[in-house]
């Protein structure tokens, strides 16, 4: 089954929050589903965590911990989805979300050099947000549709796959029982 699987990768979370330090976690952790992994959980985490990883702004693990508290998804799935976009991912990616964000709202993409200065972010930056912010919405949005759907679909197949071999597990026991009675 999938949650065994899961189970082995992520840490025991239930048996991190008895710690001492981390008692502050216990009311907050009051919703089953944001430690247990179950379809709906998993799916909705990874639903979470690629939306987060496309915003384009710095704090993505709490805004995906917020929204994990706010509508019951796995908490520790979400935080690892999120890593889809790390260091070396997030240039390409908000590159091209800004050139998506750029082509849909018929502006033309400007050609800048990246500057960590406040004075770059107030002359460039308000040029950029907008198609950056349209574009990673799209992109964060489609993409984490198309997460959602493969992990129920995924879960669900693995779910029939084991059914399946119980049954044949199952016939072919009656098979040698009916064997050995004959």
């Amino acid at each position: 089954m999938p949650r065994k699987i899961i189970n082995r990768l992520i840490p025991n979370m239930t048996s991190a929050v008895k710690r001492p330090s981390m008692g502050w976690l216990k009311k907050l952790i009051s919703d089953p589903n944001l430690l247990h992994i179950n379809r709906h959980s998993v799916s909705l985490a990874v639903y979470i965590g690629i939306v987060s990883a496309f915003v384009p702004l710095p704090g993505q693990t709490i805004i995906a911990l917020l929204m994990c508290f706010w509508f019951g998804a796995n908490l520790p799935i979400a935080a690892v989805v999120i890593w889809v976009s790390n260091p070396i991912t997030i240039p390409p990616m908000f590159y091209l979300t800004y050139r998506l964000g750029s082509l849909l709202l018929g502006t033309q993409p400007i050609d800048f050099t990246l500057s960590l200065t406040w004075q770059w972010f107030l002359d460039v930056g308000t040029q950029i947000i907008l198609p950056l912010m349209v574009g990673s919405l799209l992109c964060g949005i489609l993409f984490a549709t198309i997460g959602y759907f493969f992990v129920l679909q995924l879960w669900r197949w693995k779910v029939v796959q084991n059914w399946e071999r119980r049954n044949a597990e199952r016939i072919d026991l009656a098979r040698k029982a009916a064997a050995q009675n004959d």
